[in-house]
Order: C-alpha cells, then sequence, then structure tokens
C-alpha cells in the first residue's frame, strides 16, 4: 500500500506546486513540505528542484513518481481482485473524475448522488474544466475518469459514449432576434457570445460552421467567456448578442422566457458526451462500475 508520504510527494509531482497539492490535499502547505523532505532524507536524494516559486522533478523524483503511479495501478488492481476473492472485503476507494463543464454543472450531479448512495465506501471528487484540460489532466494523471464532448481525439485514449446534446443559439429576451428565423448569412452581421478556446462546446459550434463553409475568424465575435454560466449570465444581460449554448445549460432560462431560441437554417449542432480513460486502466472495478452506473441511470431517464 502507498504510504502517506508517497500519496503526498505523487500529489506534488502532479501539480508541481505545493501549494496546489496542500490545497488538493486539506493539508497545510507545512505538512506537505515535511512529508516530501521526510522522502528524500529516506532516499538520501533530492526529490525536487526549487526554482523560485515553481518546482521541477529531479531524475530521481521523476524515477519515484514513475513507479509510484505504476505501484498506484496495481493496488487498484489488488483491491479488486481480493474484492472478488472476498465479497466483504469493501476497501474505502477513491476516484477523481474530471469534467468538462455542462457536464460537471447539469449532466452529473444527479448520477453522483445516486451513485454515492449505492456506494457509501466510495470518496468521489468532481474536477470542473474544459475538454481540452480535462483530457491534459487524465494524461498527467490528476484525475481517473475523464467526461467530455467528443470532440478532441488523442490515441492513448479510450472513449466511451455516455449521451448527446444538442447546443443552441440562444438571445436575451430583449434582443430584437426574439422570433426570428436566420439564415446562415444573417451570422455575419450579428455579434457574438462565444466560450474561450478549448471548449468542447466551441469545437461544435466551428466543426458545425465549418461543415457550412464559414470560419469563425469571419464572424463579428463581441465576447469570449470561461464557463458556461458566465456566458450564459452575459447574454441574459446584453440585449444584442447571439450565443451557443448546450440545450441543458438554459432549459429554465428557457422556460421563464429570461432567454429565447433562435433558429439558424441548416446549422446541425449535436454533440455527444463520452467517458475518457488512459488506455490499460479500462478494467479497473471503480471506474468500470461507475461508468456502467451512469450508462444505466441516464438510459432508465430517457
Amino acid at each position: 500500500m502507498l504510504s502517506h508520504q508517497h500519496e503526498v510527494f505523487l500529489e506534488v509531482a502532479r501539480r508541481l506546486s505545493f501549494t496546489k497539492a496542500s490545497q488538493s490535499l486539506f493539508i497545510s502547505q507545512s505538512a506537505v513540505s515535511k512529508q516530501v523532505k521526510a522522502l528524500e532524507e529516506h532516499y538520501k536524494t533530492g526529490l525536487f528542484e526549487r526554482l523560485g516559486n515553481a518546482v521541477a522533478l529531479t531524475a530521481a523524483g521523476q524515477l519515484l513518481y514513475q513507479k509510484l503511479l505504476q505501484v498506484q495501478q496495481l493496488q487498484t488492481e489488488l483491491q479488486q481482485e481480493m474484492a472478488d476473492l472476498s465479497p466483504r472485503f469493501t476497501p474505502d476507494i477513491r476516484m477523481v473524475i474530471g469534467a468538462s463543464t455542462t457536464i460537471s454543472l447539469y449532466v452529473l450531479p444527479p448520477v453522483l448522488s445516486a451513485y454515492l448512495g449505492h456506494h457509501p465506501h466510495v470518496q468521489l471528487t468532481l474536477k470542473n474544466r474544459n475538454s481540452e484540460n480535462i483530457l491534459k489532466a487524465l494524461l498527467e494523471h490528476e484525475i481517473d475518469l475523464g467526461v467530455i464532448e467528443g470532440i478532441h481525439r488523442v490515441s492513448n485514449v479510450t472513449y466511451t459514449p455516455l449521451l448527446s446534446d444538442d447546443v443552441v443559439a440562444v438571445c436575451s429576451a430583449k434582443n430584437p432576434l426574439q422570433g426570428r428565423k436566420l439564415e446562415l448569412t444573417d451570422l455575419y452581421h450579428v455579434p457574438l457570445a462565444l466560450r474561450e478556446p478549448g471548449s468542447g462546446t466551441l469545437a461544435v459550434v466551428e466543426q458545425a460552421l465549418l461543415a457550412q463553409r464559414i470560419r469563425l475568424g469571419d464572424l463579428h465575435v463581441k465576447v469570449r467567456l470561461g464557463g458556461t454560466e458566465a456566458l450564459k449570465n452575459f447574454v441574459r444581460v446584453d440585449p444584442s448578442v447571439l450565443a451557443f449554448l448546450p440545450r441543458q445549460a438554459v432549459v429554465k432560462e428557457l422556460a421563464a422566457g429570461e432567454l429565447a431560441e433562435v433558429q439558424v437554417d441548416d446549422l446541425q449542432l449535436r454533440r455527444h458526451f463520452e467517458f475518457v480513460q488512459r488506455r490499460g486502466t479500462e478494467n479497473n472495478a471503480p471506474f468500470k462500475d461507475f461508468m456502467q452506473f451512469a450508462l444505466r441511470y441516464y438510459s432508465k431517464s430517457e
């Protein structure tokens, strides 16, 4: 089993920051430093180079990091196989899931609540970033499992479909566009509010426009905002812009009349949410169980 010192080291190595590791582990920065120092004394070598406010792994630190990732994988497999042999063995499981903004806010919360009701021994952490950064966190072993909008493709990652959703064009209830049906060419003359680069929602919009020979760079982008909620709140108060948002994110606002959906001819904005895993971890029981639970949850709700 990994010692507490090794778990602290792993978190610092993942984040290359003592401060961020202390925040993630909910312990003081001095406690993090103490645990790393104890390991350095044990191995008789430095594990990190201190570069002002930044840190980097030494050759010994890099070796330890790679070996501990293997130990972590073996530990997970051991717990799985022991549980298969001894049904009464229910180890505490920690699972870190990363999800893009829409999924974190609107898709996963009811699934997480239901799952934890059935699996009280599981400790779940959900990290919210855009799709591009979730993939990065997965490959850097910062998260165990990701859920993203299936645009980005990486060769050493496996993808499992979860569900589909529409992206819709919306505007403020005070916008003159309300009730109008737009042609594709109208988009050249409408101020747009869009998500930031790396967003799965933005990638869907960009691909759909390119399919109609329209480049995003040729349109009038008034503002780019990071996060679904920030974009939605901006559109609600700005009567001049059109935005593209996930339908699941604006259901309440559309029903309340705070936002209005705007039809754009010949623009199909359908996206797919997918689980992402590092290759080789597909059969790890905790991740597999959670994925199957989520798939059953949404198949019943459809």
